[in-house]
């Protein structure tokens, strides 16, 4: 047996089983297919390898996103695409015009305006509101403090009602008012008051100055407002028609400036950057066409208005004894025939009646007199003759005036007395 396995092949079957066996031990070459099992063993190693690098991967992005985060603190919020935060943080901010507001906000107080109303369809009567201003606290004595204000927020009033920065209510009365210069003073009782304001001077104030007005604009809703201006004018001043019919009765002497002021600031305070009081808030311009003009009563023309309606409830202004009218009314022609007045004297003011025991009577003022000056001041209509009357002259104060009675100018002396006419 062992022969014939040595020898070649006995037939042509036995030649490709050698062959085959041949081809089995060869190398496989890169054509060939791998088998199964071979497949199996190389794809879990390159598995394990790709979840490895995965997780690397991972791992040192989380780190270098760790370090750019900014951690969320309470009350922030987040902005932008990188996830930053914003902390609300709360500052405080004092200024000179906070500081000047936080020191004087408690003397400007909500004055309410309180009359009977009767209701049209119960005809019951109560007493409501009827308007609403502010004013300033100027003075703490004897248990008492005193307010000033404006004429026309207690005008009529059967009652007054003060309300406090705080909303603290009481009870005010009525000291005195003055239609002419539209000031008032009101009382309360001082227990509540624990602060009142300085005066300052308004003569010294300067185009241009800072100034801050404080009230009630639109009533008690707007409480404590506060706005910011300049004073914009000095010694401006505003005809006035207090029974409304047409005809002018006064010129108010008044501060301008571009600080808000609406209804409701009426009797509420300008206040310079010292923190004093140099004007009282009285009116504004509301004409269409304009904008930014506020007025007040300059402190120095308030005092002492102030003073005469503390101490007596009225003020004490000098007086003649007189009715008058403006010559500029009369007809050309009657001041030639009646009035025999010459051609050229265009303004002036004519004397319609003389009251009994005046200082006019004893000076032997008469009737259609036209007045043409006062002590060296000429004289054209009645608001320039109240001015010089009320701002210039005292009671007890001699006069001088020059008239026209006839056609001739005469010179007239009287000692002024006080009371209610001119």
């Amino acid at each position: 047996m062992d022969e014939g396995f040595n020898q070649g092949p006995r037939n042509e079957d036995e030649k490709p089983l050698i062959e085959e066996q041949k081809r089995f031990e060869e190398p496989p070459r890169y054509s060939d297919r791998p088998t199964k099992s071979k497949r199996r063993g190389g794809f879990l190693p390159a598995l394990f390898g790709a979840i490895l690098g995965g997780l690397i991967v991972w791992l040192l992005m989380n780190a270098a996103f760790d370090k750019e985060k900014v951690t969320p603190q309470v009350g922030s919020e987040t902005a932008g695409k990188n996830n930053l935060t914003s902390e609300r943080v709360s500052v405080d901010i004092n200024t000179d015009v906070t500081d000047i507001v936080s020191e004087v906000a408690d003397t400007v107080v909500g004055i309410t305006n309180l009359q009977t109303v009767r209701d049209f369809w119960s005809s019951t009567e109560t007493r409501r509101e009827t308007g609403s201003g502010s004013g300033v606290i100027y003075k703490k004595e004897g248990g008492k403090a005193y307010i000033v204000t404006n004429h026309h927020v207690v005008e009529n009033a059967e009652g007054l009602e003060i309300t406090f920065d705080d909303g603290t209510k009481v009870n005010g009365k009525l000291v005195g008012s003055d239609m002419w210069t539209d000031l008032a003073v009101v009382e309360i009782d001082g227990a509540a008051v624990n602060t009142v304001i300085q005066f300052g001077d308004s003569d010294a104030l300067k185009r241009g100055e800072t100034v801050i007005a404080i009230g009630n604009p639109l009533g008690l809703g707007f409480a404590g407002s506060v706005t910011m201006g300049i004073v914009s004018g000095k010694d401006r001043s505003i005809p006035m028609d207090f029974d409304q019919n047409g005809t002018i009765d006064w010129q108010a002497d008044v501060l301008q400036t571009d600080a808000a002021i609406n209804p409701g600031n009426s009797g509420g305070a300008l206040i310079n950057m010292a923190g004093q009081l140099v004007g009282i808030n009285s009116m504004k311009i509301t004409e269409a066409t304009v904008e930014g003009i506020g007025l007040a009563i300059p402190i120095n023309i308030a005092v002492p208005i102030i003073n005469d309606l503390e101490k007596t409830g009225t003020v004490q202004r000098p007086t003649m004894g007189v009715s008058l009218f403006n010559l500029e009314d009369v007809p050309s022609a009657e001041r030639k025939g009646m009035l025999k007045l010459p051609e050229d004297i265009a303004g002036g003011v004519i004397v319609t009646q003389v009251f009994r025991n005046t200082p006019a009577e004893a000076a032997g003022v008469q009737r259609y007199d036209v007045i043409v000056e006062m002590d060296g001041k000429k004289i054209t209509d009645m608001v320039g003759l109240r001015k010089h009357l009320y701002n210039d002259k005292k009671v007890g104060d001699t006069m001088t005036m020059k008239v026209y009675r006839d056609g001739k100018l005469i010179d007239i002396e009287m000692e002024l007395k006080d009371g209610n006419t001119f």
